[in-house]
């Protein structure tokens, strides 16, 4: 199948009657909407997908798809929608599914494709049996877009009926096994009743559905990021802190602003206080100073018209006066203080009350990572203890009959074990509780305890080792047997080999990160993959900030992969960033990520880079 030659159109024009006259499509599901399920779902099985609606057009529009509504006047059944698609679709075939129904199948456009093709129709339609009665599904269809005038002719003769249009023309009709995958939700009540199944723990497979041609021995970077993202969910609890334990924790919950910041008018610098229409626009102002204001210590008169006040930076503005010359620009002779025309305009030098925050504002949002300046911002409104989520408890071990921890004896063919400490220095960074299970040997039953031991006392476990093509069957074998844990082979340089899941003992379940053995693949596999998952569990917002920067020399590079090498970043001597890399890029050799600054990120579909293109920079200081 050519998923180019086939344009996908969700069904949302019906006007709601049954869910309370709110459009079927935006009725809140599983975190999103019901439309942006099917489009999610659709999307991966065609070359563009639009929505047909009749109303809300701005709010479908902003899923960033074409909004099509009826032609068909005083009509808004699946028909009229279908029209609508035909008359506008560019390809040769239009697939279409309803908005309601969050769970069609990955594979629907594959399967009536090679219906139409196998029985030489020009239209498919889905086909499943339930309760021993099979049922069509007639706008899960597949159809060849020439077939507009056939329904046209339908509709202008007052046809409405969904499988009446088509006993004309040959359809192909493809039996589905999965009932429930077709099934519309039709109420408020079913809606609800699906929303709370729906916030229970997806399963891998579930997740994988909604990928295209997924292949474990070939996973693009991209794909593995994303079934990681939609497989984890936030750890829940939540507690109070004082304001200076929040350093480095997720807020829980938003900030809002008791007050208003600044609490009243006042001055941005040192200087006079003035009426803004005392100032001529042609000749010099000579106003009589009247008083001073400072800081914390209000001026409580109000000057009459021609006089002014001596106030100071942060002091409240004298009522009646709206602007603030700086004491720089005036001369002052006795009580009286002159200011030449054109000097400031009526307004400057003052800040509003409100102006930095308002009251009943968020100062600061849910899921923000709490940094020094976040502090003194909440310390400026008072706030004494902030809600955090609970710190993530995570446990790592490295596998490997060659590993020794520190203070052991190194005996021959083995060597320290490195991971460890890398590991931990991420974790820490991330503001993780840590676990440190040292070293577990190769073999089955401490590699099964340890896990066990793990995973009822950790929301998240990461090991380095055992995931590769030479580890022992065994690893997959526990793996499996303890939860839904797959193994991949992605398409990057360095750190191909990844495991992925979540595992369970007695009654408690983990996310599994099974990370490659080799120091620096461990570092790339953590930032681009477990970093973001954790940090999703933590209820954080902190995606990874790439910079661009010049490339110093030519980095040699086939498409088809993603690869990290390790660079230094500096500026050049025209001021811009540049960055050079550091040497060999082998996975074991650790010093070189010692000595770089930064890691140069190659993407897929990216070939050789020449001296003077521009890359994506992920810079390791800062980064949490």
């Amino acid at each position: 199948m050519n998923k180019e030659s086939i344009s996908g159109l969700i069904l949302a024009g019906g006007r709601g009657t049954r869910m309370g006259h709110v459009d079927k499509g935006l009725q809140p599901f599983g975190g999103t909407t019901m439309a942006a399920h099917v489009l999610a779902r659709l999307e991966p099985q065609v070359a563009t997908v639009a929505i047909n609606a009749n109303r809300n057009h701005d709010t479908y529009a902003a899923y960033g798809v074409p909004v099509w509504p009826d032609e068909t006047p005083d009509y808004a059944g699946p028909l009229a929608g279908l029209q609508a698609g035909l008359r506008r679709c560019a390809t040769t075939y239009l697939l279409t599914a309803p908005c309601d129904s969050p769970f069609l199948p990955a594979d629907l456009a594959e399967r009536l494709h090679d219906g139409i093709r196998t029985a030489g129709a020009d239209l498919a339609v889905a086909v499943t049996e339930e309760s021993g009665r099979r049922q069509v599904h007639p706008v899960f269809c597949l159809l060849k877009t020439s077939l507009e005038p056939v329904l046209s002719a339908y509709l202008d003769g007052g046809g409405r009926r969904m499988d009446g249009w088509y006993p004309q023309i040959k359809v192909a009709e493809v039996a589905f096994d999965d009932a429930d995958a077709f099934r519309n939700i039709n109420t408020l009540d079913e809606l609800h009743t699906l929303d709370t199944a729906s916030t229970r723990p997806p399963r891998l497979a579930d997740v994988v559905s909604c990928l295209s041609a997924y292949d474990p021995d070939a996973l693009p970077v991209r794909d593995a990021q994303r079934i990681i993202r939609d497989f984890v969910t936030p750890v829940r609890a939540t507690e109070m802190v004082a304001l200076r334990a929040a350093l480095g924790r997720v807020l829980a919950a938003d900030i809002i602003s008791p007050i208003d910041v600044p609490s009243h008018d006042n001055s941005a610098m040192d200087g006079y206080a003035l009426r803004g229409s005392d100032l001529p626009a042609d000749a010099p102002a000579r106003l009589t100073v009247i008083g001073t204001a400072y800081a914390g210590r209000a001026f409580e008169g109000s000057p009459r018209p021609g006089e002014c006040v001596r106030i100071m930076t942060g002091a409240v503005m004298p009522a009646g006066c709206d602007s603030v010359v700086p004491q720089e620009f005036v001369s002052v002779e006795g009580d009286t203080m002159v200011i030449a025309p054109g000097t400031i305009r009526t307004g400057d030098n003052r800040r509003l009350a409100g102006e930095d925050l308002q009251s009943g504002s968020a100062a600061l949002r849910a899921g923000k990572v709490v940094r020094p300046a976040d502090l003194g911002l909440l310390a400026s409104l008072g706030v004494a203890e902030v809600p955090v989520q609970r710190r993530l408890r995570v446990a790592f071990f490295s596998t490997g009959d060659e590993l020794r921890s520190i203070g052991q004896p190194l005996d021959e063919g083995c060597v320290y074990d490195s991971n460890r400490y890398t590991i931990y220095g991420m974790l820490q960074r991330l503001g993780c509780d840590l676990i440190d299970m040292g070293v577990v040997r190769d073999d089955p039953q401490a590699l099964e305890q340890a896990l066990r031991d793990a995973c009822e006392n950790a929301d998240a476990i990461i090991t380095s080792g055992g995931v590769s093509v030479g580890a022992a069957d065994y690893t997959k074998q526990i793996m499996a047997r303890l939860g839904d844990v797959t193994f991949w082979k992605i398409g990057m340089r360095p750190g191909r080999p990844l495991a992925f899941g979540r595992i369970h003992s007695n009654g408690r379940s983990a996310f599994l990160f099974g990370l490659p053995g080799n120091p620096v693949a461990v570092m790339v596999s953590f930032y681009f993959f477990a970093r973001d998952a954790l940090l999703r569990m933590m209820g954080a917002d902190a995606p990874l900030e790439l910079v661009r920067a010049r490339a110093a020399a030519t980095i040699r590079k086939k498409p088809g992969r993603t690869e990290y090498q390790r660079g230094i970043l500096a500026r050049a001597a025209d001021g811009q960033p540049t960055v050079t890399i550091t040497g060999s890029q082998g996975s074991g050799i650790l010093r070189s990520m010692s000595e770089a600054n930064c890691m140069v990120v190659l993407h897929d579909e990216q070939g050789t880079v020449h001296a003077g293109d521009m890359v994506d920079v992920l810079l390791f200081e800062g980064l949490i």
